[in-house]
């Protein structure tokens, strides 16, 4: 299998190339800034990085205290873009994210008319707090934003600020009083990303930081418009067909009734991912080239973000969940033996694949 390298593209000019060094540096700075404020999370900062480039939204998984809301928040202060938080409980109403119209009464001339209000869901980067806290009504309210970033009211459409960026949080031990999230609205999530414990000499660093009497600054890096631009420059990359079509085998290969899928995701899955995983697999590997100062898609970029991208697009079944199998070993699994890489055993059971660094 080839490394995806373009024999010459028109694509990608001069001034790409010197855009795509530009996002390798401020890449590094980003990462700069954020360390004043993030210990370790590095695999997590650059899966967000990736996300945002890509214009797509992610949903975060994690136990409470891994500082996930603020690194959501010094991402935001890092790429100088207004941030909200919005508090997921269970009496929040769709109105109290998007906003709502008011009779106010013009003092001159006495008219009374209706105003639309803005919720806090116009902002750059929103911050959806245990978003699995509130009812299916109330969840649905960010579909639109996510997929049209548009809101509407009274029959009006009120456009989103540009750059948009949905990152959502999820508590996976607490699960009582929660309402799980709709497959649909997941597939709207282009990665779960797991958030882990730090290591322990992560831990003893945050300890000295956050017990310390010391203010941290974040400089900002990048602005709205040229977060744009290098949106744009993204979905330019060329990708060499032999990478869309490992892509697009990995995604068809977790389709059950496919005659692509191997006997272990039959026997282990309920249903596959659909068309948005290939999408996103391809524009994460484009997002994550650029960053590493690459003009082109390579197949190791792809592999890189299977786990975020099929994590939640995959179904484990009755007999998975009995032996303890998660989506992520299925995963390890569908990747050690897609392009030919290493077959399975003769019996088609799942093997206990522990390699990928993003397992859990």
């Amino acid at each position: 299998m080839g490394d995806g390298i373009p024999g010459g593209s028109k694509e990608i000019g001069g001034g790409d190339l010197e855009a795509v060094e530009r996002l390798r540096d401020a890449y590094g700075r980003i990462r700069e800034e954020l360390a004043r404020a993030i210990v370790g999370q590095e695999e997590v900062l650059e899966l967000l990085l990736v996300t945002l480039f890509a214009r797509g939204h992610a949903l975060l998984v994690g136990v409470p205290g891994l500082a996930k809301t603020l690194m959501i928040s010094t991402l935001a202060r890092s790429l100088s873009l207004s941030f909200s938080r919005i508090q997921f409980t269970p009496d929040l109403m769709p109105s109290d994210i998007t906003g709502t119209e008011v009779i106010q009464e013009d003092r001159a001339t006495g008219e009374r008319r209706f105003q639309f209000l803005q919720g806090p869901v116009f902002a750059h980067v929103i911050l959806a707090d245990e978003i699995n806290r509130t009812p299916p009504k109330t969840q649905a309210a960010l579909l639109e934003s996510m997929q049209e970033r548009q809101v509407t009211a009274g029959g009006k459409r009120h456009a989103l600020p540009d750059p948009f960026f949905v990152l959502a949080t999820q508590n996976p031990i607490e699960q009582e009083g929660t309402y799980p999230l709709p497959e649909a609205q997941l597939d709207r999530f282009m990665f779960e990303i797991l958030v882990d414990y730090p290591s322990e000499e992560e831990e003893v660093r945050i300890l000295e930081l956050t017990t310390a009497p010391q203010t941290v600054v974040i400089e900002p890096v990048l602005g709205g418009e040229e977060i744009l631009r290098l949106q744009e420059l993204v979905r330019r990359v060329p990708v060499a067909e032999d990478v869309i079509r490992y892509a697009l085998r990995i995604v068809r290969a977790t389709r059950t009734t496919k005659p692509e899928a191997p006997p272990f995701i039959r026997e282990y899955l309920k249903w596959g991912a659909g068309p948005r995983a290939s999408q996103f697999l391809i524009l994460g590997g484009k997002a994550r080239a650029v960053l590493r100062g690459r003009p082109y898609v390579t197949i190791e970029d792809v592999r890189a973000v299977c786990h975020p991208v099929l994590r939640h697009r995959i179904l484990v079944n009755f007999a998975a969940e009995a032996e303890g199998i998660s989506p992520d070993q299925v995963i390890d699994q569908l990747l050690s033996t897609a392009g030919g890489a290493e077959e399975g055993p003769a019996d088609g059971r799942l093997r206990q694949v522990s390699g990928s660094p993003d397992a859990r």
